[in-house]
Order: structure tokens, then C-alpha cells, then sequence
């Protein structure tokens, strides 16, 4: 047997519950679970049949979004696409041996996660700091962050999942001269140092 819903609700502000208001903590019994289950059904499968949860098949990404020399990206949600306001995500190759030139992406903060292949990404004001990244390890580019990222590989395209903190993608491409030997920067969880 399935034990009872609990709801609770909430008198109005400075309200009290009295003899004749129900316990907020009374369990609600079938018929009322099912009744409310009904309603919902009833006055929201319209509305959520197209404007509710978005599958963007693989197959389906957009190539029309901004670019960098040196990858592809797709977009697969954006504000155009599925109404997106507050995130883009998309896809990014970055075929063997190659790298993008350097850019930043504005306001917007940048996670990238590693698919397949392995990363080396640079940043800094002459692209004078790296680390790498390889599958299911995930990276974090600060708002106005420049950065250049390369495949580490020279016969493995590099696939990752983009994800950007607005739903419009922004690439802004720099002409910078990096530094010869960049510096290798390993990450120190602030939460949990060793």
C-alpha cells in the first residue's frame, strides 16, 4: 500500500489555524490525490505540450551560431531555438592537432565538458597559463577570460558539451601573442584541500 501524500498549507499571514480549519499535516486521501492530479492534467496539457520539456536531437544542432577559427560549435539550446533566456548550449570539435584562436566570451560564464579526446586549454592576458582536461572532466571559463583551447591530440578529434550562462552565444576573437612556454596550473578545490 502506498502511504498517504502529506501537503502542507500555510494559513494566511498573521492567520492562526483554528477548530475549523483543517490540520496542515492531515494526510489527503485518495480521492482528494486524485482529484488534484485530475485538475492539473485537465487545465495544463495544452500549455505545456510546447512550451513544457524540449528534445533537441544530435542530428539537429545548429551550425549558425558565433564561431572561432579552429572549431566547430553547434547550438543545440538557445534563446531562438527552444526559448532559452538564461543558458546556450551547444557543441564543440575541435578536430586533431588543431587549435581555436584566442578569444572570450563577454559577461558569459563557460562550462566545458570533455566527451571525448583530450584538452589543453590556455589563458591569461599572452595565453600564459594551461592545464588539460580529458572525458568526463569538466571545465570552467570565467566571464572575460582569454582563453585559447587546443586538442591535445594529433589524430583524435576533440568532442566536447558546451553550456554559457545566457541564451545568446558571444565569441569575442583577440589578437594576442602568447608567450613560448606557458605555466601549468593544477586546480585546488576550495572546498575539499588536500
Amino acid at each position: 500500500m502506498t502511504p498517504p501524500v502529506r501537503l502542507r498549507r500555510f494559513p494566511p499571514e498573521g492567520a492562526a489555524y483554528g477548530p475549523a480549519e483543517p490540520d496542515p499535516w492531515r494526510p489527503l486521501d485518495r480521492a482528494q490525490r486524485q482529484g488534484y492530479a485530475g485538475a492539473m492534467n485537465e487545465s495544463h496539457d495544452t500549455r505545456w505540450k510546447h512550451d513544457g520539456v524540449r528534445v533537441v536531437p544530435g542530428d539537429r544542432l545548429d551550425p549558425n551560431t558565433a564561431q572561432t577559427p579552429g572549431m566547430d560549435r553547434k547550438a543545440a539550446i538557445n534563446f531562438a531555438r527552444v526559448g532559452a533566456s538564461k543558458l546556450w548550449a551547444g557543441t564543440v570539435h575541435i578536430h586533431a592537432n588543431a587549435k581555436t584562436g584566442a578569444h572570450h566570451h563577454g559577461p558569459l560564464e563557460s562550462v566545458i565538458y570533455v566527451v571525448k579526446g583530450r584538452a589543453r586549454m590556455r589563458w591569461g592576458e599572452r595565453l600564459e597559463f594551461t592545464a588539460e582536461a580529458g572525458p568526463g572532466d569538466f571545465i570552467y571559463v570565467p566571464p572575460f577570460v582569454p582563453h585559447q583551447e587546443i586538442n591535445a591530440s594529433p589524430t583524435e578529434v576533440l568532442e566536447c558539451v558546451l553550456v554559457r550562462s545566457d541564451g545568446e552565444a558571444v565569441a569575442i576573437n583577440l589578437d594576442i601573442e602568447p608567450v613560448e612556454k606557458p605555466e601549468d596550473v593544477r586546480w585546488i578545490d576550495p572546498t575539499h584541500p588536500a
